[in-house]
């Protein structure tokens, strides 16, 4: 039987972690889920002990601490997960009701990893037209904040996520799925947070983020990729 182990990878996510642990406890079969592993990546704010918390009143729940990295944290979320399928979330999204059967049957079917479309919570033109691209199956169209699933067999052929990566570790891993052909876009939306793109401005990190796609593109470094996302993201 199939069974999803869920694994998010967190860092000071106060404001949406135990939002995000509620709604998928309420909007899932607990027959389908295996645990959902949660991996701070060494948290300042109250994320931790939250999780803690949480984990007092749902044993599906399990937290673990990991060194910085989302490809290093859910790599390490990997190790504890017994579920068949694994279901790569980020902590600011939210998936359809009833994801986990969605999932499920898509596997069913023969299409062993993927990912469901995406809605920002923003009614900006210009994302509410980078969501509805992403129902199509365009490699182009493909990123984290979509969600990730993918069979513990594939992910284990694969070599899991590149942990040299300090970002752009998910698209890394889809690469390899699209070279596989082996990537299913669910036609549900999973909705994600806009709030990068209000803190940053949609234009500035629009550049920012398809400048990291060319540098990638044209054999840019994992460390120069860093680098550049350090300076103008992430400060």
């Amino acid at each position: 039987m199939n069974k999803i182990s869920i694994i998010i990878p967190i860092l000071n996510e106060s404001k949406t972690i135990v939002s995000l642990l509620q709604y998928l406890i309420k909007n899932s079969s607990s027959t389908n889920i295996s645990e959902i592993i949660v991996v701070d990546g060494g948290s300042k704010d109250e994320s931790f002990k939250m999780v803690s918390d949480f984990n007092l009143l749902n044993d599906k729940v399990i937290l673990m601490s990991s060194e910085r990295g989302r490809a290093t944290q859910m790599n390490l979320g990997k190790q504890k997960a017994t579920g068949t399928i694994l279901y790569f979330l980020h902590a600011d999204s939210f998936p359809p009701n009833g994801f986990d059967q969605l999932i499920i049957n898509e596997v069913k079917k023969g299409n062993l990893a993927g990912c469901f479309k995406m809605e920002f919570n923003h009614h900006h033109w210009w994302l509410r037209l980078a969501s509805w691209l992403t129902k199509f199956q365009w490699r182009a169209c493909r990123g984290g904040d979509q969600s990730q699933y993918i069979t513990k067999e594939l992910f284990k052929e694969i070599g899991g996520f590149n942990e040299n990566y300090m970002i752009y570790e998910d698209n890394i891993l889809i690469n390899e799925l699209y070279k596989r052909n082996q990537f299913k876009v669910i036609q549900k939306s999973i909705v994600t947070s806009a709030r990068l793109y209000e803190r940053r401005g949609i234009w500035a990190l629009q550049y920012h983020f398809l400048t990291i796609y060319l540098k990638r593109w044209m054999g840019a470094s994992a460390e120069d990729i860093y680098n550049y996302y350090k300076k103008h993201i992430a400060s």
